[in-house]
């Protein structure tokens, strides 16, 4: 991985936007949002809440990926994760950790994610997908043996999601890494989205 702006880490480019500064517009967009423990509202909503026309928008279409999406738990958290190591994204990684392990990973898999698809220990399946998510990464494609790979297992709008989910993940470090969003208390951050990139 790069190495990381002094700077950007030390403080963030744009704060989260304080409950005293909300008006009745922020209140309604942030009321559907889930809460951390003590009934806070994560960092990344408002801190993107800034711009309510674009959360507006944006939280349809990351919460049916996220939420409502055809991929199961595994793979869904697989390939965020895989993509939150490749942007170096402490945020994206540190909030799905937990999911990760919520969908069935171990603590074992998780850290193997460093190691990219070769890594011993997964399934042909899931080496595929990490191979998709380092693609897009990388090519801004899926090559076509991974495509062909992928079409045995997965219909057409689940690879449609595939592709989808690993760019929605992509912007989303984009914001988070730019703008300094830091991580919310009792969230870890640290693991292979902290290491160095193969």
């Amino acid at each position: 991985m790069p190495e990381r702006d002094p700077v950007r880490n030390a403080l963030p480019r744009l704060v989260p936007l304080p409950e005293d500064d909300w008006d009745t517009r922020t209140h309604h967009l942030l009321a559907a949002v889930p809460r951390d423990a003590g009934g806070r509202v994560p960092n990344i909503f408002t801190t993107l809440v800034r711009h309510p026309e674009l959360y507006e928008q944006f939280m349809p279409f990351g919460g049916q990926l996220l939420r409502r999406g055809r991929l199961s738990g595994r793979f869904r958290e697989l390939l965020i994760l895989r993509t939150s190591h490749n942007t170096g994204a402490p945020y994206e990684w540190g909030r799905h950790v937990p999911l990760a392990k919520a969908a069935g990973f171990t603590d074992t898999e998780i850290d193997r994610l460093a190691q990219g698809p070769e890594a011993d220990g997964w399934t042909a399946l899931e080496r595929s997908l990490i191979r998709a998510a380092d693609e897009l990464n990388r090519d801004a494609r899926l090559c076509d043996a991974t495509w062909e790979v992928l079409t045995e297992h997965f219909d057409e709008a689940e690879m449609i999601e595939i592709t989808m989910l690993v760019g929605q993940y992509h912007m989303v470090a984009f914001f988070l890494n730019s703008v300094g969003v830091e991580l919310d208390p009792g969230f870890d951050g640290a693991g292979p989205a902290g290491r160095e990139r193969d």
